[in-house]
């Protein structure tokens, strides 16, 4: 009888050993497929650091093959653009961990591709003693030209090939310098000017005028105006119990829905607001994208959309001036500019081209895809017309250039403090389309602080 209970006591134990050796056997497979990538990835991984005392860790560099970011010595990383490119390179360092392609690529500038990261140390055995470099589509020279022309003002530029999504410029300032990142790094997360914040990607901010290419289209799309209704503007709508007024006063008097666009009519687009409603505007937002954000490389914030569902009659008129709770980032407000640039299409954006392995060989080639169809054909190339009037005759003109198509539309978004300055649009020069974003915190007026900034980067892009 003895004997027998031994054994059994034998059997329960040896199953609740094998029940855990399962379980343990299990999770270290959950760990290595299913969360390899996330743990690969996050700032606190270690492993990737610490490898960087024996491996050479690759280069990052520009569109044209100029170094962003190099290691002329393994542990060692310089960055030669430093605050101008901190927002894309992001920064690298042992005990703050990584942000930017720094942290994103991190295996591959380590020299661990993703799938040997999955075998844990077995990928010592595999690994180079140079890591791979990162070929982006960011143009460091339109870059620096983004950066200064900022100058001193907080702000963000972004600009991109509309007919690819690849990101040229993705500029942010105030800056900080990721080659001294430790020893500043107290002072630079209690700056009130939040250096640290990438504005291109995270910065949310009220859109303003320059959301009413997105509310004409909705308007057209909907049946609620077309180009022949006449709008009296007497310089003011009221809506209940609020009134919104014209910038600086003005009384536009009679006005089709091209010149409203022109002259940034808040009468007229308050008044079609109000015609399309929560949900038509809903439906609208939800076709640009505006319910997305784009992830991978560029980790944008969500946009904070206002509750469709539940908005009163005060606010709805306010959204389509650009203001209520509506919050973007700058970003997403190229993207909408691309989408009139491109024939209605949005190519998702992407920042990284390609890997490379120290011998040459292209480990990843990013191919371009479409992101979303926002609008049709027709009604993006009436709309870029009205945009291009704007810029030649409207509240744009600081952006024009002679023989060039330059496409826009101003905004000046009321906040806490001093208006922000915007300015959207697009151009063709040299057989390319560019959209492009400029957003100048606190600064004023969009078509005398942000325009004249879209026109530098123009005129840099003839240049090269």
């Amino acid at each position: 009888m003895m004997e027998r209970n031994n054994m059994k006591y034998i059997l329960h134990t040896a199953i609740v050993l094998l029940l855990s050796f399962s379980c343990l056997a299990l999770y270290i497979v959950y760990l290595q497929v299913w969360k390899a990538d996330w743990l690969a990835e996050h700032p606190m991984n270690r492993r990737a650091a610490i490898a960087e005392n024996s491996i050479l860790r690759g280069s990052i560099l520009d569109c044209n093959g100029e170094a962003l970011a190099l290691s002329p010595a393994a542990g060692e990383r310089r960055y030669p653009y430093g605050r101008i490119m901190a927002p894309v390179t992001g920064y690298l360092d042992d005990t703050i961990g990584s942000t930017g392609v720094e942290a994103y690529k991190g295996p591959e500038l380590s020299g661990h591709s993703r799938l040997l990261g999955r075998l844990g140390p077995i990928a010592q055995l595999f690994s180079s003693a140079h890591g791979d470099d990162v070929h982006l589509t960011i143009d460091a020279a339109l870059q620096k030209t983004a950066y200064e022309a900022l100058g001193e003002r907080r702000g963000a530029v972004v600009m991109l090939d509309a007919a690819s999504g690849a990101i040229l410029v993705l500029a942010s300032r105030p800056s900080f310098d990721p080659s001294d990142i430790q020893a500043r790094w107290n002072s630079l997360r209690q700056d009130e000017d939040s250096p640290l914040l990438n504005r291109a990607l995270q910065g949310l901010y009220p859109p303003g005028s320059t959301i009413k290419p997105l509310i004409l289209d909705a308007a057209l799309e909907n049946g609620v105006t077309d180009t022949k209704e006449i709008f009296d503007c007497t310089g003011k709508l009221e809506v209940g119990d609020s009134i919104i007024h014209e910038s600086h006063g003005a009384v536009h008097g009679r006005l089709d829905i091209e010149h409203a666009l022109i002259e940034s009519c808040n009468t007229t687009f308050g008044t079609l607001a109000l015609r399309l409603g929560g949900k038509k505007l809903a439906k609208a937002f939800r076709r640009f994208g505006f319910e997305e954000s784009a992830q991978g490389d560029l980790q944008e914030a969500a946009a904070h959309l206002p509750d469709f569902e539940e908005i009163g009659q005060g606010d709805t008129a306010q959204v389509g001036i650009g203001q209520s709770t509506l919050l973007v980032t700058p970003l997403h407000m190229a993207l909408l500019a691309a989408a009139f640039a491109n024939d209605g299409i949005v190519m998702k954006p992407y920042m990284i081209d390609r890997v490379v392995t120290p011998s040459g060989i292209t480990l990843e080639q990013h191919r371009s895809e479409k992101w979303f169809e926002a609008t049709t054909s027709t009604r993006a190339s009436l709309i870029r017309g009205f945009m291009e009037e704007v810029v030649q005759e409207g509240t744009g003109t600081a952006a024009a250039i002679r023989g060039v198509h330059v496409a826009g539309k101003t905004g000046t978004a009321e906040n806490p403090g001093e208006d922000h300055a915007w300015f959207i649009g697009s151009a063709e020069t040299k057989g390319r389309k560019v959209a492009f974003a400029v957003l100048v915190e606190n600064s004023g007026g969009g078509g005398t602080e942000a325009a004249p900034i879209a026109r530098k980067l123009i005129e840099k892009l003839q240049d090269d």
